[in-house]
């Protein structure tokens, strides 16, 4: 099954009379209006306040399929399996069903529906520790699946193709926010988790493990020689830590995620997952650009950095992100720098006539029907145009600053500190200093990389930490006030605008929104002053569930409103929610019970992101 097939197939099945999940649209790339989170990097991500006991709109049946980016994987792509963009496949149960149903549930799945082998398949499962007992129940039932009496064997010992089920410790099979047990803290919940490994090479005829960096230690399905991939993780939020230890959660819930290209490679019995329909077109319009052919190991490599980063740029860019030395841009800027490194590599230099914004139209045409309707790919064009035209000038500075400096200073810090200022390539670095007899010193160039690295997921880890929900009235606040300003442009500039990302931080609410030209003086200060009168009249901030076909009909607007569930949460700011209102959107929330708490604000700044983007800057005069 294809990508596309297997994507349809997953939310029909959950979907289906006897399932009866609800399908959830996918949260947009860019969180909206979330200062906790760079990026939507997990389907639960959105889920966070209803799996900690929120009721959702929707029901306690949950399914979707999320676009997702992570950014710390970045310098991990170049192998058969790792992304920065992919789609993960979500079911939820929020205090319904559990394991009894999960598990035999995504077996059904793979193995009826997707037609994978079950004797290709194993499972490893949460070994237990002196808190917390082995998951024993999950045991039992993946014995029942597989119609099996062996034991769960502990994975660190190897790999045995009679056993299929596998143990692990907590760093592999126990899912909490703060990591493992230890790490949790009083009020945090967590579970073990349940996942599923496909093997490509069941014969042991490719000889995987041999070949990999990894031949020397034991085969294990966790290990990462390249036969066994991970397809999907059930996780149990079953505990809560207290004071006492840990206890039962009076209501349980299901967090399933299955990684949508992975489980379309095992389909295809192909352990790359480039090759797939989701990726596999971008390779080939690759090829016909370079005249490099993806048969050829040692073009690989660069070829899948190409790929999957000019997938990620693209929808980010369509969802109204532009490169920038700053939060979300500097990773963008990041995966179109690198890949244009990789893509001269594969032109050797000749790139006068031709350009990565070539392979735009080939991502376009893979999301079509999904994520990247109605795009404006002329306008995706521009921007990778304009970043490649600056990392020219870019890799120019670095030369210079290469050929001013002296010779022995240039070391293995220097070659780092010129990648992470101008995004230098360590390669063309070492081929300027062969000219002069020297060489970079690589361990002091990696540990350098691998302290940046640290500091990047660490980072990225601490931003999230489940939503607006968790934070301060300040928050709460700004996220209220994108709806006056939202709707305070359309009055002043047309209804043409539309909000196209936003950021929020304890200092400054950031708007992107749809207009062409440059807002005047005067417009700002219209926008501004009208604003606070609807402060300064203290309006009440109404919430409603109703049908999206109602809230549309009754003035609420949506954008990319084919992606809002049937069942839609509406937030109107005024005196009359169905007759004298200032604002009325469909939103998440949460917001401010009446305007008159947020306190005036100030415009500090309007300016162009990017063709036909605006940016502009709030900041509360109370915050």
């Amino acid at each position: 099954m294809t990508g596309t097939q297997i994507r349809n197939a997953y939310l029909n099945y959950f979907t289906s009379e006897n399932r009866n999940h609800q399908p959830i649209p996918p949260a947009r790339l860019i969180p909206e209006n979330d200062p906790s989170t760079l990026f939507t990097s997990s389907g639960m991500q959105q889920l966070v306040p209803y799996l900690k006991g929120e009721p959702h709109s929707m029901g306690n049946r949950l399914t979707d399929s999320q676009p997702s980016f992570r950014a710390e994987d970045i310098d991990e792509v170049g192998d058969n399996r790792h992304t920065t963009f992919f789609e993960m496949l979500g079911n939820w149960s929020l205090g319904d069903y559990f394991k009894q149903e999960q598990l035999p549930w995504f077996f059904e799945f793979i193995t009826q529906v997707v037609g994978l082998d079950p004797n290709r398949l194993y499972v490893t499962v949460f070994a237990g520790d002196n808190t917390i007992p082995k998951d024993t129940e999950s045991i039992e039932i993946w014995q029942k699946l597989f119609n099996t009496t062996a034991p769960a064997k502990p994975g660190i010992e190897g790999f045995d193709k009679n056993t299929k089920i596998y143990t692990y410790d907590a760093t592999k099979n126990w899912w909490s926010r703060s990591g493992v047990p230890t790490n949790m803290p009083v009020g945090e919940i967590g579970g073990p988790d349940s996942e599923v490994f496909f093997d490509f090479d069941p014969e042991d005829k490719l000889h995987l493990h041999q070949q990999s960096p990894y031949k020397d230690q034991p085969c294990h399905i966790n290990c990462d020689c390249g036969r066994f991939m991970e397809i999907g993780n059930s996780v149990f939020m079953q505990y809560i830590k207290t004071d006492a230890g840990f206890e039962p959660l009076p209501k349980q819930n299901v967090d399933f995620g299955g990684g949508l290209e992975r489980i379309a490679a095992a389909s295809q019995n192909d352990q790359d997952v480039f090759k797939i329909d989701l990726l596999y077109p971008i390779i080939q319009q690759l090829e016909s650009i370079t005249h490099c052919s993806y048969q050829d190991d040692a073009n690989k490599p660069a070829m899948r950095i190409i790929a999957d980063h000019m997938r990620a740029a693209t929808i980010l860019i369509a969802q109204g992100l532009t490169p920038s030395n700053k939060l979300q841009g500097y990773f963008l800027r990041r995966l179109l720098r690198r890949s244009l490194v990789k893509f001269n590599q594969l032109m050797k230099d000749d790139t006068q006539t031709n350009s990565l914004s070539h392979l735009v139209p080939a991502v376009v045409e893979i999301f079509s029907d999904t994520y990247l309707e109605s795009v404006d790919t002329t306008a995706i064009q521009a921007v990778i145009d304009d970043e490649q035209q600056r990392f020219s000038k870019s890799l120019n500075k670095g030369m210079k600053i290469i050929a001013a400096t002296d010779a022995n200073q240039i070391d293995g810090k220097f070659a780092f500190d010129l990648y992470q200022s101008y995004g230098f390539p360590l390669e063309i670095t070492e081929e300027l200093l062969k000219e002069k007899g020297l060489t970079v010193d690589k361990d002091t160039f990696r540990a350098e990389f691998k302290k940046h690295q640290d500091i990047s997921r660490s980072g990225s880890t601490g931003l999230f930490k489940g939503g607006l929900a968790d934070h301060s009235d300040t928050i709460v606040k700004y996220h209220t006030t994108t709806h006056l300003l939202q709707a305070a442009l359309r009055q002043v500039l047309g209804d043409h605008v539309q909000q196209m990302g936003s950021n929020i931080t304890a200092e400054r609410l950031r708007f992107d929104f749809k207009h062409t030209q440059k807002m005047t003086p005067e417009e700002l200060k219209t926008v501004e002053t009208m604003i606070n009168e609807k402060i300064a009249a203290d309006l009440p901030v109404n919430k409603a569930i109703m049908p999206k076909d109602e809230a549309l009909k009754s003035g609420a607007i949506a954008f990319f409103r084919d992606k809002y569930p049937d069942t839609v949460t509406v937030y109107t700011i005024g005196n009359d929610p169905q007759s004298d209102w200032f604002s009325k959107e469909l939103c998440g929330g949460p917001h401010v019970s009446s305007t008159g708490v947020i306190g005036p604000v100030t415009i500090k700044k309007e300016e162009a992101v990017g063709a036909g983007v605006r940016r502009i800057y709030v900041t509360l005069s109370q915050a």
